[in-house]
């Protein structure tokens, strides 16, 4: 009986007590480490990427990453973030995902849980490893700065830093065409250009809008355009084409309403109505609200031309085909914006009912070469955009533009020689236009190397055979079609909306 009373039963009440309490703390700390996820982090660092596939998926992989430097973002040629599908597609190394932003991780969880299933599937334990050590790459290697950078960086810098080529695209119907009425927009719109007020019947030609390629172009609006003009001039100076897009613009600036309280402010630029003359030389309207004012200046050859005997009315004039306009001259330093064109006058039949001798260097051109229509053409564009963009430097504001040429349309002969263009349904229909070089040379390479921005609109305008005015011409003779100039609305507002894009 002593000897049992030695053993465990002879053990005395407190200490049967400790005993139950130490037994008790230790199965409740073993129980809090198992259930504690928290005290993971006290495990060597090799044991935190063994979590379990579940663990993955709750938690952004992003979070094992190094943050992205800011310049990292995927942005497309627009500007706007590529989704992150096609930045999979791009780089060609990772699953695709969609809706991708600005600012977000480049990888889906989702992602890395097929690419986790796909491992338990068979994958050997080396390509988990390997997976493993992609995951922490970022954060041990400062040259990478997501899982899908690398040498690809560069291409995608050059995306980022690349302009949208607005030449490049289709025409799409657009039920919000036209921007503006062509019965109401009486005050800025020449009746001969207002096909609405002609006997024409189809006006799906209005229903057409330009969709650049690669990007979005910017939605006109004349609240962003009084804004971003406001106490700035924008100057259009060349031919007739010119002053269709001058009236394009007004309209579209002002809806096709009657602005009342705008000014005529022609006077400040030299553009009065000369006695005799049917038209002044041009027009200059300021609008008070914004301090904004738009002007056109006739200058079909865009070279200076002036009478060689003064004395003489009958006089031949000379068009220096080396010499700026003198309107540009005088009034460069007025603009903030400048459009510049010239083409369909440079033709021996518009020189010789001119009365316009070229000139070179001061003195009529004996060149064979030079005389040549095409080479004095050449010749002048180039002088004029060298010698806008030599005077950059003065007005380091101004923003200059030459838009190339605008397409002819006649078929069957020229605009006296029976020449028409009749069709109703575009010839845009189902094509776009894909190049990256502009259709008019002459205007892309004279501006190349210069401060001088192209505004091309040749290509996507060649499209557009069934928007001239055609046989409605309000002085119009039989057997003679304008296929030359444009209704409006229609054409030339595309080249205001581009233009403005650019602005």
């Amino acid at each position: 009986m002593i000897k049992m009373k030695g053993g465990f039963y002879g053990l005395k009440g407190k200490e049967i007590s400790l005993i139950s309490i130490v037994l008790m703390s230790t199965t409740v700390i073993i129980w809090s480490w198992e259930k504690t996820p928290s005290l993971t982090s006290f495990l060597p660092s090799q044991k935190q990427l063994q979590l379990s596939s579940d663990i993955l998926m709750s938690n952004p992989v992003v979070n094992l990453l190094a943050p992205e430097p800011r310049n990292r973002v995927h942005v497309g040629e627009d500007g706007s973030s590529l989704s992150k599908k096609e930045v999979m597609t791009q780089k060609g190394s990772q699953q695709s995902s969609s809706g991708g932003s600005v600012g977000e991780s480049n990888i889906e969880t989702t992602s890395y849980k097929e690419q986790i299933l796909s491992n338990a599937q068979g994958e050997k334990t080396s390509k988990q490893e390997d997976h493993k050590k992609d995951l922490v790459a970022p954060m041990r290697s400062p040259q990478r700065s997501s899982l899908v950078s690398g040498n690809d960086n560069v291409g995608n810098n050059a995306k980022e830093n690349k302009a949208c080529n607005y030449a490049k695209g289709k025409w799409v119907l657009d039920d919000n065409r036209p921007l503006y009425s062509g019965f109401g927009c009486k005050q800025w719109l020449s009746q001969m250009w207002a096909c609405r007020l002609t006997q024409r019947t189809d006006f799906a030609y209005e229903k057409l809008r330009w969709q650049p390629k690669d990007c979005q172009m910017e939605e006109f609006e004349k609240s962003k355009f009084f804004q971003r003009m406001q106490n700035k001039t924008l100057a259009f100076v060349g031919d007739s084409l010119g002053r269709q897009q001058f009236q394009s613009l007004m309209c579209m600036i002002t809806g096709g309403e009657e602005t009342p309280d705008v000014e005529d402010v022609g006077n400040e630029y030299g553009l009065i109505l000369p006695e005799g003359a049917a038209r002044p030389n041009g027009w200059a309207y300021r609008f008070p609200s914004t301090n904004t004012t738009i002007l056109y200046y006739w200058s079909a050859i865009l070279c200076d031309v002036e009478p060689i005997d003064a004395n003489n009315p009958d006089t031949d004039h000379a068009m220096h085909l080396d010499r700026p306009p003198a309107f540009l001259g005088q009034f460069l330093h007025k603009f903030d914006v400048l459009v510049l064109n010239t083409g369909h006058h440079w033709n021996r039949g518009k020189l010789k009912a001119n009365r316009w001798v070229m000139h070179a260097g001061g003195v009529p051109v004996t060149d064979r070469k030079l005389a040549v229509i095409w080479a004095a053409k050449n010749l002048t564009v180039n002088s004029v955009v060298s010698w806008v963009n030599s005077q950059l430097p003065k007005y380091p504001g101004l923003k200059v533009f030459f838009r190339s040429i605008s397409p002819r349309h006649f078929v069957g002969g020229d605009w006296n020689t029976g020449g028409s263009c009749d069709n109703t349904t575009p010839m845009s229909v189902g094509k776009e236009i894909l190049d990256d070089e502009s259709t008019d040379q002459v205007a892309a390479n004279a501006v190349k190397g210069t401060g001088v921005k192209l505004l091309d609109i040749t290509a996507l305008s060649q499209l557009r055979d069934e928007g001239h005015i055609s046989r409605f011409s309000i002085s119009a003779r039989p057997g003679f079609q304008d296929c030359l100039h444009w209704c409006l609305p229609g054409v030339p507002d595309t080249w205001n909306e581009i233009l403005f894009a650019q602005i």
